[in-house]
């Protein structure tokens, strides 16, 4: 329900909202046009007849807004939406305001991820399961990473890992790790982004992709390696380009020797419009001419232009590759960027991989190079090449981790519990060395504290603790699962680990004056409460409210079950727990978990602003950050803060603990209410104390 001639209003059938005139999102400071890449294409035929006019038009408008909703069962059911307004007026737009802060706030929280369309596909093919162990090879920006991390944690009834918040800086990553391989490179993006990255339309070329044919086929190689037997590797690249695309698939089949077949997977997606990989191409370089076979290929070319890339001449060979099963999305069959997927599983071990292993003492050949590529991914003249959107490998193989795990053990050279980079390599990342990623000993002191006070299940698996320090306070405590406690432990010496696991506890500045020195952190909570056996407060939805709104309300103004339920707890971290009512449909029907303080006479909760505007929107009220009317003065703290709230609060609280320095959870409020009923009833005008 739009009209999409430049220049008039975006308007809903009786919808006073309108976007003026100006807000198209267009970006006329450069001209949408690369004859060149018209040419290349029309050549190549990938668009169907009579349709190239349509594929050119929607390459030259703006990429429309999606978005996915953070959800841990099957998908598509709704959870993936998009609009046909773009970024740019979204943001730039005073009438789209709100909506905007919404988006925000609710990305911010984890609650949804800013995700294109086709960028969804690949963690659909891949077909995770909890079970599942997951090499996405090529991750960044990490929107899929985040998506296969969610299929991971589908089943909520197993207590850990637990819930896991989208985008990994904002999520927790119990069953992650992050590992940085440089390459000598610099990547620009793929002529499927062409919507959303206008600089392709004039730094289009074909070296790009020609560039890039032997790196893509060494990742994927590698990836085919790692495989288990049965496994399943989706392929992706948000290219067009059958160099990257359909002559990488050709020449890892016909490597493999029947190890790999292309899976078909066109009923997979019901309703995903896309066309069939290519069975023909030509290979054309950056001046124009194309080449047919590699035989016509001049030896001046041959750094540049390799075998790989053409289509096998067998043709008996080429029918049984099936390269028709591989999925190219064009962007005007449904309105999203150009992309290209294909689904391979492993039939048997690649055939290098089959051969007896050398007895001791003999020399020990290299294992086989990816025939025909390049011996440097930028051989040839300098130019941007286009980086491959995703490989992800789902049931990897154990055999090459258990290899090194003997061979670390066996060298008694690393720190025991200690995962941190290289001993040999002291490689930093810009400028900055990683800290080392320490488990807590099994004789630690540190933990029955904690053990007790939160009267820990016995099944707890203390042993996946750790920290990020070997020396002075530990100040926060994160978690991660036994699995992937195994490959840190195991593989120090052998990559650089970023950042792993969940943060579950960080210490208090005054902890040493209450009776544990670490307090929950919200975004672990749903990874540690169901071990969690004390100090648990069940709470209404009225009291929710209050506990979001208001800095720290005292017992009083909760409700007289609340009080009941702490009264008699000591001074301290507590859980919130709120229970839907399933004989109140009209209340929230969803379980609300939420960390606290239990003060001398009153409570606080430990929740990051755009967590608390979530639930508070759940619970149907319209609200707003940092909102202030006439006469109100909302509460504000800055992120992180712990220090005394204030006047009536700081009062009656007098010294309560502060929050570790780098805590990213923020007490106060610092949102308003504003009056709209919702499904339990109106609320407040104004809910938040004022300073």
């Amino acid at each position: 329900q739009r009209h999409r001639q430049r220049g008039q209003l975006l308007q809903r059938p009786g919808d006073a909202s309108v976007v003026p005139q100006g807000w198209e999102g267009g970006y006329p400071e450069i001209v949408k046009e690369n004859k060149l890449f018209e040419h290349y294409y029309q050549e190549l035929k990938i668009v169907p007849e009579g349709e190239w006019d349509q594929f050119m038009e929607a390459l030259r408008e703006p990429l429309p807004a999606t978005l996915r909703i953070t959800g841990y069962k099957r998908y598509p059911e709704e959870l993936a939406w998009h609009t046909n307004l773009s970024r740019k007026i979204l943001r730039k737009s005073p009438q789209l305001e709100k909506f905007h802060q919404f988006l925000v706030s609710e990305t911010e929280s984890g609650n949804i991820s800013r995700q294109e369309a086709v960028s969804m596909i690949p963690p659909l093919l891949l077909n995770a399961h909890p079970h599942h162990k997951i090499l996405d090879m090529c991750a960044a920006p990490g929107s899929k990473t985040t998506q296969l991390i969610e299929m991971l944690h589908a089943d909520m009834n197993v207590p850990f890992p637990g819930m896991l918040w989208t985008a990994l800086w904002r999520v927790g990553m119990p069953l992650c790790w992050v590992v940085f391989k440089f390459l000598n490179i610099f990547l620009s993006s793929g002529d499927g982004t062409m919507r959303k990255n206008i600089d392709v339309w004039k730094k289009w070329t074909t070296l790009n992709s020609l560039q890039l044919h032997g790196l893509q086929l060494r990742i994927a190689t590698r990836g085919a390696e790692q495989l288990v037997e049965g496994g399943r590797m989706v392929y992706s690249t948000c290219s067009l380009n059958p160099i990257e695309d359909e002559a990488v698939i050709a020449s890892l089949l016909e490597k493999s020797e029947g190890a790999l077949e292309l899976a078909d997977v066109s009923s997979e997606l019901p309703g995903l419009k896309w066309m069939p990989g290519i069975t023909h191409w030509k290979v054309m370089t950056k001046d124009g001419q194309w080449f047919t076979e590699w035989e016509g290929v001049p030896h001046s070319r041959h750094t540049q232009i390799r075998p790989t890339m053409f289509p096998p001449k067998d043709p008996e060979k080429l029918q049984a590759m099936h390269l028709e099963r591989c999925l190219r999305i064009l962007p005007h069959h449904q309105n999203t960027g150009g992309f290209f997927v294909a689904v391979l599983v492993k039939k048997s071990s690649m055939p290098w991989n089959k051969r007896p292993p050398k007895l001791q003492g003999e020399p020990v050949e290299p294992r086989e190079p990816v025939r025909s590529s390049p011996a440097h991914p930028t051989e040839g003249a300098a130019a941007d090449p286009a980086e491959p959107e995703s490989k992800a490998v789902s049931g990897l193989d154990d055999t090459d981790i258990t290899e090194r795990t003997e061979n670390v053990e066996n060298s008694g050279s690393k720190k025991d519990g200690v995962c941190g980079p290289p001993p040999s390599k002291k490689m930093k990342l810009f400028g900055f060395k990683e800290d080392p990623f320490v488990f807590i000993p099994e004789d630690d002191p540190l933990f029955p504290p904690i053990q007790k006070f939160y009267a820990l299940d016995p099944s707890f698996p203390k042993m996946n603790l750790l920290t990020r320090t070997t020396e002075g306070k530990k100040r926060q405590l994160y978690m991660v699962s036994k699995e992937l406690r195994n490959v840190l432990v195991n593989n120090s010496e052998r990559m650089k680990v970023i950042n792993t696991g969940i943060k579950v506890w960080c210490r208090n500045n005054s902890g040493e004056d209450f009776d544990c020195a670490f307090r929950l952190a919200q975004e672990g909570i749903y990874t540690l409460y169901p071990f969690i056996k004390s100090r648990i407060i069940t709470v209404s939805i009225e009291d929710v409210k209050i506990l979001l709104t208001q800095e720290n309300p005292f017992f009083r103004k909760l409700s007289s079950e609340t009080y009941s339920q702490a009264k008699d707890l000591a001074k301290g971290s507590i859980v919130l727990k709120y229970e839907p009512d399933p004989t109140k449909p009209d209340t929230l029907q969803c379980p609300i978990v939420l960390c606290g303080w239990r003060g001398k006479a009153s409570i606080r909760t430990f929740v990051p602003k755009n967590e608390r505007l979530h639930y508070l929107r759940m619970m149907g009220l319209e609200v707003s950050a940092e909102k202030k009317k006439e006469g109100t003065v909302v509460a504000q703290q800055s992120a992180g803060s712990c220090g005394p709230p204030g006047d009536e609060a700081s009062a009656e609280h007098g010294a309560e603990p502060a929050a570790s320095a780098d805590s990213s959870e923020d007490m106060s409020p610092d949102v308003s209410v504003d009056a709209a009923p919702g499904p339990s009833g109106p609320a407040p005008a104004e809910a938040a104390l004022p300073r």
